[in-house]
């Protein structure tokens, strides 16, 4: 009975957030577990809590989503974004600014190093550049908007001393982002499967949605992919995490290697979308 309750459970998290526990229901009990104790109910009340309680679902966002993250997280991509990709996109750009979505940014770290690594091209002035960070966990987009990081925090485990020292203002107890970067970034509560809350967003040039896919199954992969096709300009980028691949899946991207690191880029127009999942 408790395992055909954790399936349902699992069953309408997979529907809300995308996040696939279907198949492995005892990560799923240990996650929430004590939540549940916290507010007295079974799991078979708390399927029926989540549908009564909207507020609740931000307090499952923060148990099932690991975030740890960091600033200057797989330099590879990072150096391919700087050194080949924004040369290229600045030659098309016909005056406007540059928009960048960080699509998972947790904490923020990924979307400010985007916003340092820009400014180090000297491609693009302040004012040119739109970064949109978002995620399903409010508590962690609360934290980014701060841009403030603790001197022991993991956040600085990879970060150039160069770019601490030129986009930080130091405190007693940490760094906190420059107000320069952090004029360049905004951040905004979205559902990455749900394509009402993208759309929005508007079009973007680059998109960055590393280890995210690991959360879902095969269909909600498309279903998200196909929403971030939508928002890419045409032959816009995209960055998955380095264990995350959509090759061979036919989402209207080609894979681009680099001696480095791979990535994709919009290829298929929008008629000829996601195979199933267009329109």
């Amino acid at each position: 009975m408790k395992n055909l309750v954790l399936r349902q459970l699992a069953e309408l998290i997979n529907r809300f957030y995308g996040l696939n526990y279907v198949d492995n229901a005892s990560a799923l009990e240990s996650k929430l577990a004590k939540r549940v104790e916290e507010l007295g109910l079974s799991f078979w009340e708390y399927h029926g809590y989540l549908l009564q309680q909207p507020e609740e679902w931000d307090v499952v966002a923060e148990l099932l989503t690991i975030n740890e993250t960091y600033f200057y997280r797989e330099q590879s991509q990072l150096l391919e974004f700087q050194n080949t990709v924004l040369p290229m996109i600045k030659e098309n750009l016909d005056g406007r600014p540059i928009r960048i979505w960080s699509a998972a940014c947790s904490s923020g770290e990924e979307p400010y190093t985007l916003a340092m690594l820009i400014l180090e091209t000297g491609l693009f002035l302040p004012e040119e550049v739109e970064i949109v960070g978002t995620d399903i966990d409010k508590r962690m987009l609360e934290k980014a908007r701060t841009g403030w990081y603790g001197k022991q925090s993991l956040s600085f485990r990879r970060i150039p001393q160069f770019l601490l020292k030129r986009y930080f203002v130091e405190d007693d107890g940490g760094f906190t982002v420059n107000d320069v970067v952090k004029d360049m970034v905004k951040f905004q509560h979205v559902n990455l499967i749900d394509e009402e809350e993208t759309k929005p967003l508007g079009m973007f040039d680059v998109v960055f949605c590393r280890n995210v896919l690991i959360y879902f199954d095969t269909k909600t992969i498309q279903k998200v992919i196909s929403n971030i096709h939508r928002r890419l300009h045409m032959g816009g980028y995209l960055f998955l995490g380095h264990a995350e691949t959509i090759t061979g899946m036919g989402l209207g991207f080609e894979t681009i290697h680099s001696p480095a690191t791979f990535y994709y880029r919009k290829e298929a127009s929008p008629d000829a979308e996601v195979r199933g999942f267009g329109g």
